[in-house]
């Protein structure tokens, strides 16, 4: 099975409350997007955002520019229906990370738990590659930490700890912080994740 068609078939079997990744409340992305202090006019794009809230908070405190952007279009749906007529604020993408040419540039990238799904150089370099030629801004990214778990969704990833994901970018981007936290999941378990933000230099 393609990776496509995983994610489109997690996302027409699965409710929230069935996926380790919900958050009601994205309350660390949301302090990390706050601390960096941008204009409500600035370009965001959510990169592997799904069916995430994180949308529908940056909507209620005003960010007029939003881009969310999947591999599945039916977590897109699933976004796009919650949010009814608000969900026409917002720039929908259907794409695969590793295939996105950006037709914009992008104040702030946002990725929570994209970035750990690319398990081979070549597609970690081309997502690197992206990120350096589309954002010239702020860049927030959180993987699962090296003590994490090793599989998401019957996945492989790729763990990274503070120094690892700060090695990967730090070519065009200067760290601004990092900390690690435990994402408790739906069912009651806890995730490792390591959370990171940066600048571009």
């Amino acid at each position: 099975m393609n990776k496509k068609n995983h994610w489109e078939t997690v996302y027409e079997t699965k409710t929230p409350e069935q996926v380790s990744w919900t958050q009601e409340v994205p309350k660390t992305s949301l302090d990390f997007i706050k601390s960096v202090d941008l204009k409500k006019t600035a370009k965001i794009i959510d990169v592997g955002g799904g069916d995430s809230n994180l949308v529908d908070h940056l909507l209620n405190v005003g960010f007029e520019n939003i881009t969310v952007l999947d591999i599945s279009e039916k977590a897109l749906n699933k976004a796009k229906k919650r949010l009814g007529d608000k969900a026409e604020k917002v720039t929908w993408i259907v794409n695969d990370i590793t295939e996105f040419e950006p037709e914009t540039t992008y104040d702030l990238w946002h990725d929570r738990a994209a970035f750990h799904f690319l398990t081979n150089a070549e597609h970690i370099e081309k997502y690197k590659q992206t990120i350096k030629n589309s954002v010239n801004g702020y860049l927030i990214i959180a993987t699962f930490s090296e003590n994490g778990p090793l599989k998401c969704s019957g996945l492989e990833i790729t763990q990274y700890s503070e120094e690892k994901l700060s090695m990967e970018f730090a070519e065009n981007f200067e760290k601004i912080r990092c900390l690690n936290e435990d994402h408790k999941t739906p069912f009651d378990t806890f995730q490792n994740f390591t959370f990171c933000s940066f600048k571009k230099r």
